[in-house]
């Protein structure tokens, strides 16, 4: 089995490296005023103040309004355009087969009405409404409202691409100052072998005047939506972050009253922000609780060694230096397991640790194997498993109980990290670990007085009788506990040593 050496005292830390001759990163001073700035100060230092939740709502909603808005607004103006332009055109392919309805061939060959067109606009020059029918070897034949000008046809054009029988509909600029859309189709009447072009033209300044006014129409409607669901958003962020204010007003309460909890009824989504507020408050009560605590227990535990030092020195005692060294050692045990459990306190409100313990264990054992020298200590169990601990809080445990055990054991340590006849139900929450010697162990009657400060039974050997009281402290800071009984593998005292894992 391998041996066990542990250090009793924590290790020491090393020091920071200085920084670089740029200066400080934190501070952004030079190297030489940034060791001068204090860590209050630093603390001090205003925080970089960062957006708002109202604004970054404000936006987003802004943003998926403005994207939504327009989106929709182009849609619905493609929509509704494409059914003007469809309907204009829907009465220009009427026209069309009015006219085609109308027309025969007369004796000569050439395309006559024999029904007049309804529609007054055909007779009116310049009107914006023309039809004219055109032949491969006829003139053209146009209606009056033309005159004197001549509608010029894809549908007669030798480059022309549809001479089908399908209606085409496009747009022409050959009026200056007068866009036309026409509509033409190209049949064969009974009677003739020429290709007739039919066609109907009318000035698209009708269809622009709706167009434009189906557009104003959405511009200003979806102007007005959109201010509307900003003016909403504002109000429903408003109304949604109040809860926010109230829980800041608590607060401002807990500040100027000295209350000590938030009890005012918040929603349920502010709600455990509440509860985790008021469990730090009720932990930093119990930090401070706990300082106080241990300041008067120190200060009482001074108390009767500076009572003693001040009498004997008064009274110039003869043996007033060895009264000052006994005294002294009893305020300095006092101290040091003060400190330990303060230690301890400090670490564990800093936040989750992870400690191996076979690697803690490994270290205490090459430390106690340098003072016991003769001695042997073995370790067996898991090398994975890990504890909810500062390493240098587990440290000094094991520290203490394998020196107590290379101490005053008969020179054989066992330590055993999660024995596995342990039951499952018991593993899965804490890390049970043995340390046993081959000593004469700690009668049961005495297994609870030993924990008290300063306890010691075996006072030949050196020692200040704090190791026991430092480990028990320290195991129920951090939520374990520690128990003594009897080994049976080696007879001596066996310490149960039980910790949180991590």
């Amino acid at each position: 089995m391998a041996s066990v050496t542990a250090s009793t005292t924590p290790p020491k830390l090393r020091a920071p490296e200085a920084p670089d001759e740029g200066g400080d990163a934190q501070t952004g001073l030079p190297a030489g005023e940034a060791e001068a700035v204090p860590d209050a100060a630093l603390a001090a230092l205003p925080a970089r103040p960062r957006a708002s939740l109202a604004r970054r709502m404000v936006l987003i909603a802004a943003g998926w309004i403005f994207v939504l808005l327009l989106g929709g607004g182009i849609a619905l103006e493609r929509t509704l355009t494409t059914q003007v332009e469809s309907n204009f055109d829907e009465q220009l392919d009427y026209i069309l087969t009015a006219m085609i309805a109308s027309a025969e061939i007369d004796a000569s060959g050439e395309v006559y009405f024999y029904r007049t067109l309804g529609d007054q606009r055909f007779l009116e020059p310049g009107s914006g409404l023309y039809w004219q029918i055109s032949g491969a070897s006829y003139e053209p034949w146009p209606s009056r409202s033309l005159w004197d000008r001549t509608l010029q046809l894809e549908g007669v054009r030798s480059d022309a691409d549809h001479f089908d029988s399908d209606v085409h509909f496009y747009n022409s600029a050959q009026f200056p100052g007068e866009p036309l859309r026409i509509a033409e189709r190209t049949v064969i009447l009974p009677g003739s072998e020429t290709r007739w072009t039919f066609a109907v033209a009318s000035a698209t300044e009708q269809m622009d005047a709706q167009i434009y006014r189906v557009r104003l129409i959405l511009i200003w409607s979806f102007a007005v939506l959109g201010l509307g669901l900003l003016v909403m958003a504002l109000l429903q962020i408003r109304y949604g972050l109040s809860p926010l204010r109230r829980v800041r007003a608590a607060i401002q309460n807990l500040r100027t009253t000295g209350a000590g909890r938030i009890t005012e009824p918040l929603p349920l989504e502010v709600q455990p922000l509440v509860e985790e507020l008021n469990a730090l408050l009720g932990h930093s009560e119990r930090q401070a609780e706990e300082a106080r605590r241990h300041a008067g227990n120190l200060a009482h535990a001074l108390k009767t060694p500076l009572t003693v030092l001040t009498n004997a020195a008064t009274a110039r005692a003869p043996d007033l230096g060895a009264t000052v060294m006994r005294e002294t050692r009893t305020m300095q045990r006092h101290v040091d397991h003060h400190l330990a459990r303060a230690r301890a306190v400090g670490r564990r409100a800093v936040g989750h640790a992870r400690t191996n313990v076979f690697a803690s264990a490994e270290a205490v054992r090459r430390a106690v194997e340098r003072l016991y020298p003769q001695g042997r200590l073995d370790i067996a169990g898991s090398r994975t498993v890990e504890v909810a601990i500062e390493r240098q809080d587990l440290d000094e445990m094991l520290g203490n109980l394998i020196e107590n055990a290379a101490k005053y054991g008969g020179g054989s340590v066992f330590v055993t990290i999660d024995p596995e006849d342990e039951g499952a139900e018991s593993r899965a929450g804490q890390c049970l670990i043995w340390i046993e010697d081959d000593g004469p162990g700690i009668p049961a009657a005495e297994r609870t007085r030993i924990f008290d400060r300063g306890a010691r039974l075996d006072t030949g050997k050196p020692g200040t009788g704090l190791g026991l009281a430092i480990v028990r402290d320290v195991a129920e800071i951090y939520g374990g506990s520690v128990e003594l009984g009897t080994s049976e593998d080696l007879g001596g005292l066996l310490v149960e040593l039980r910790l949180p894992r991590a």
